[in-house]
């Protein structure tokens, strides 16, 4: 299996680069973990899904740390049928939290929200769950509403995707368990997001 993620961090500041450069701190305990490649438009990381998420998630609330308004976009894939497969992306979890209930899945993604660590940074996020390739991926995305809807982090639903808030913990929890708890094992799942802090609209 092939899991990984485009990452692009917009800072709203003329200081962007300092910005950027804090942010970038945060993923020093992850570069044995992961593949890291950076060009001029995005970052690209490859691996199990517990360092890559992780390392999403501090990217993040590390530049949002400072008070400028902050905005992150994250593509996320995993088992696309047109990258190689690659050992790194090994996840056995995945493999086992699959052979349990829609009903099973949604009750251990709540768990793990509720355990997550408090990081002391609030956050916004809209996303998009894509279960591909499958007749009855309505099932899936449906059983991710109702987990989303209990998370504690469900903000409101818009057209074509589902508002999160709060502390950066629980937030980017949320999606790793939407992304790996909903969609087939074996089979072809993105989510789309898009994460803002520190944003002037909200005071």
């Amino acid at each position: 299996m092939f899991i990984g993620a485009q990452v692009s961090l917009y800072p709203m500041t003329s200081d962007f680069v300092d910005v950027i450069k804090s942010g970038l701190t945060a993923l020093t305990p992850y570069t044995d973990d992961l593949r890291i490649e950076t060009d001029d438009m995005s970052t690209l990381m490859v691996g199990a899904p517990e360092p890559l998420l992780d390392a999403i998630r501090d990217l993040f609330a590390e530049a949002a740390r400072r008070p400028e308004h902050v905005t992150m976009h994250v593509t996320l894939s995993r088992g696309c049928p047109g990258e190689p497969d690659d050992p790194s992306c090994h996840c056995e979890a995945l493999v086992r939290a699959q052979d349990l209930s829609l009903e099973d899945r949604k009750a251990l993604a709540a768990e793990a929200v509720a355990a997550a660590p408090d990081l002391g940074v609030g956050i916004d996020v809209q996303f998009s769950l894509y279960v591909l390739g499958q007749d009855h991926h309505m099932d899936e995305i449906y059983g991710c509403i109702d987990f989303l809807k209990a998370s504690g982090t469900f903000l409101k639903s818009k057209n074509f995707c589902t508002r999160l808030r709060g502390d950066a913990g629980a937030v980017f929890e949320t999606l790793r368990q939407a992304f790996l708890r909903f969609g087939p094992a074996e089979g072809h799942v993105t989510i789309d997001l898009t994460a803002s802090a520190n944003s002037p609209s909200l005071r």
